[in-house]
């Protein structure tokens, strides 16, 4: 199974999933061209991607720019694909919060 593709945001640690889903559906989405988007709450992030396997699994790490309320913000973080389907990974905002999230692919 590959990374590609949107996924839906359905556990943060520091959010419950009302928050998350605040203006739209929590969401990430990797594109096959290394790069993606996320959005959560009011935070929206375009992110450059990189690819590799971890332990036969795939594997995504992570830089991002965007916006936090209207406000710039950016930081990194990584993806991986769970046995289950499911794909957990941390979001890390630059001088600021970080959390791990889990997700699933949207239907």
């Amino acid at each position: 199974m590959s990374l590609v593709g949107r996924w839906r945001i359905v556990e943060m640690d520091l959010w419950d999933l009302e928050d998350i889903d605040l203006i739209e559906p929590g969401f990430i989405e990797f594109g096959q061209d290394r790069t993606g988007h996320f959005g959560f709450i009011a935070v929206q992030g375009f992110m450059d991607c990189r690819t590799g396997p971890t332990r036969e699994r795939p594997r995504v790490e992570f830089t991002w720019e965007g916006d936090d309320d209207g406000d710039r913000a950016s930081g990194r973080g990584w993806a991986v694909l769970e046995q289950d389907g499911s794909l957990r990974g941390h979001i890390y905002f630059h001088l600021g919060d970080d959390s791990g999230f889990k997700a699933i692919p949207f239907e």
